[in-house]
């Protein structure tokens, strides 16, 4: 068990390295984790990458296997970028091999802020399924507080969703396809087991308009590679907006930006085809060769 030591927590992360001492030679890829997830998740795709790249994960404050200290800090996209960086530090990624920021959902406020950072290390930055919308839209307002009602009603019931309709419904909500029965387990795990504050905090980050238009800041500013990928079946955060965010991104910076979309997947593409999710960072984070915007349409394996 790998814990680091930091102002706000006993961080828990896995390294690949550990494991593969030749992955210290290789590019890094750092994956922040969606809403009430440990980094457990992303395990499929490691190993799918495992030529590739060296691959990092952790444990954010309030999820999985990191511990608080006697108190418990502030759960803010800073705090959590902080978590981050102090990571990067430590293992010195981007140093003397190329570092790509990969953030899930929620985050991927956290990457952006996390890349806007360690810009001096950092060479790309990837976002899954967390685009931007316009918030003054009515039909929007309304989605964000039937969003926020659903996050508060969710948490003050979670242990209800240790029974199987529940179990199930949590499940479909987050995917298009089957995942695997293993990695439904941990889903579950990880959100019965999440600080309450945290997936509240977490959770609602979209809901603040400071939080958003910092957000969105941040991914128009970046001059430099950006992969936005996301499932059109995504049932948890519109996929509209990784569209948005992708003609935002193409009308305001020189930077390249390639918007990958799965047709069949949701909101866990990492889960839902793993090989194709995999062949997707594979093409467009690892080994960019597009000097100007564009869209691919990634085809997903057969599922029968």
């Amino acid at each position: 068990m790998m814990q680091l030591l930091t102002r706000r927590c006993k961080l828990y992360y896995e390294d690949s390295a550990e494991r593969f001492p030749e992955h210290y030679s290789k590019p890094a890829v750092l994956f922040i984790n969606g809403w009430a997830l440990s980094g457990r998740y992303w395990q499929p795709t490691i190993e799918e990458l495992r030529h590739d790249c060296r691959c990092v994960t952790f444990d954010q404050a309030g999820t999985g296997r990191t511990q608080f200290h006697e108190v418990k800090p502030p759960f803010t996209i800073e705090g959590f970028a902080e978590e981050a960086s102090d990571l990067i530090e430590h293992l010195q990624l981007g140093v003397d091999a190329p570092l790509h920021i990969v953030g899930h959902s929620m985050g991927g406020m956290v990457a952006a802020e996390v890349f806007r950072r360690q810009r001096a290390r950092a060479t790309t930055l990837t976002i899954i399924a967390c685009g931007i919308f316009e918030y003054g839209a009515l039909e929007l307002r309304l989605q964000m507080k039937m969003l926020s009602a659903f996050i508060h009603a969710t948490m003050k019931a979670k242990k209800l969703f240790k029974l199987a309709p529940l179990k199930q419904a949590f499940i479909a909500k987050a995917t298009a396809r089957p995942i695997p029965k293993q990695y439904e387990d941990i889903l579950i795990e990880d959100f019965l087991t999440v600080d309450d504050e945290a997936a509240i905090a977490v959770g609602t980050f979209s809901l603040r308009p400071d939080i958003s238009l910092a957000y969105i800041e941040n991914l128009l500013s970046v001059e430099a590679p950006m992969c936005l990928i996301v499932g059109d079946k995504d049932k948890t955060i519109p996929p509209i907006g990784m569209s948005i965010l992708f003609e935002r991104r193409k009308a305001v910076s020189k930077a390249p930006t390639t918007l990958v979309r799965f047709p069949t997947l949701g909101h866990l593409p990492m889960l839902e085809d793993t090989p194709a999710f995999a062949a997707a960072m594979r093409q467009y984070v690892l080994n960019p060769a597009q000097t100007t915007a564009q869209t691919a349409v990634f085809k997903t394996s057969e599922k029968v």
